[in-house]
């Protein structure tokens, strides 16, 4: 099945690149240019990844993300001509996947989007079919859910996939630069504080406030793990 890929940016001229390059690459591409006909293509149609620029008419790339975000798990890339450090990690916070900063070469923009879409079987296959069940958390990997203490837990596409990878090699002190390459993909456009910003929302949607952290532990000076029985 070919990915199907929203650009949502009010700059035509960028958009049609983009879009070109898309299909080039043997995409499919659609254009929108404003949050609010963003948001209504993304309830009328099926889209395998979205690349969302912040600065948009009617609504803007954050709000486009705070109300999508609760009910849909594709993978979303920021494109931005903001380069203010708080803008990127808003971005994360509200459920970015990564982001590009404007002006960025086509290589670069084809690469992380082959990066985010490369986990995703189009087929519906699923390449596992276990289940991690640990102190009152379960990760059901054919499914894609986690539950707490019986409860679905809603988590992005890379959230998920972040919390598989540890959960699988519990016991095991990843870097960030080593999740970096094996869950998003991608070795050389990365920043690692992508890394750091999935880990806490992680950490918020499954661990329990006001105590010690039970599931995703932190390595000082090295990276993360999951916390093995």
């Amino acid at each position: 099945m070919i990915a199907k890929i929203l650009v949502a940016d009010d700059e035509k001229a960028i958009g049609d690149i983009v879009k070109f390059n898309l299909e080039k690459e043997g995409f499919e591409a659609e254009l929108c240019f404003d949050g609010e006909e963003c948001i209504k293509l993304i309830k009328e149609n099926s889209y395998q990844l979205i690349l969302l620029d912040i600065m948009m008419p009617k609504k803007d790339g954050f709000e486009v993300l705070k109300e999508i975000r609760p009910d849909y798990k594709m993978p979303i890339i920021i494109l931005t001509a903001k380069e203010d450090e708080e803008d990127k990690i808003t971005g994360l916070e509200l459920g970015a996947d990564d982001y590009i900063i404007k002006p960025f070469s086509m290589r670069e923009l084809i690469a992380r989007v082959k990066a985010n879409l490369r986990r995703i079987d189009f087929n519906g296959e699923q390449d596992l079919n276990e289940i991690i069940e640990t102190d009152g958390l379960s990760i059901d990997l054919s499914k894609y859910e986690v539950r707490k203490n019986g409860e679905i837990i809603n988590l992005t596409l890379r959230e998920f996939e972040l919390l598989k990878h540890l959960a699988l090699n519990s016991g095991q002190v990843f870097t960030r630069e080593h999740l970096l390459e094996n869950v998003w993909g991608y070795e050389y456009f990365g920043d690692i504080r992508t890394v750091d910003v999935t880990v806490r929302r992680l950490r918020e949607k499954i661990e329990t406030p006001d105590e010690d952290f039970k599931y995703i532990l932190t390595k000082r000076g090295v990276g993360y793990y999951f916390r093995r029985e």
